[in-house]
């Protein structure tokens, strides 16, 4: 089975981190985003360690297929570093697969590699062939 990758972002960090994956089936969620396959989100932290309006309301309709969950952050908010992805993963009973500073580094794209692969191979993704 196939994972795709979804994901939201607000300053463009996410964005950039999710063009260093080696994957082709990558989505940026909106309003309208409906999944019906298994997907791992990678989204940011807002606010105080929030999660942003739109991923909840993106889960909302969406978390059945979620099978783990990513997110950026900054460092210098101390313990609520990428706690949306820790809200997430004890809301939907799903692993964090990673915590990534602003963009991330080529380590973090191994990380959360290496996070999607625990998983299970139900849930492997295709990479893109390089």
């Amino acid at each position: 089975m196939k994972v795709k990758i979804v994901f939201d972002s607000k300053t463009g960090n996410v964005k950039r981190f999710v063009a260093k994956l080696p994957f082709d089936d990558i989505e940026q969620i909106d309003d309208m985003t409906t999944v019906d396959k298994p997907f791992v989100l990678i989204t940011y932290t807002t606010g105080f360690g929030d999660l942003s309006p739109r991923t909840r309301v993106f889960l909302e309709k969406n978390h059945e297929q979620l099978q783990g969950v990513a997110a950026s952050g900054n460092r210098i908010w101390g313990d609520r570093f990428a706690r949306s992805a820790d809200t997430i993963a004890n809301m939907y009973n799903v692993p964090v697969l990673h915590k990534f500073e602003l963009s991330g580094t080529s380590r973090d794209v191994d990380a959360f590699l290496q996070g999607v692969n625990s998983i299970g191979t139900s849930a492997k993704m295709d990479p893109v062939k390089q």
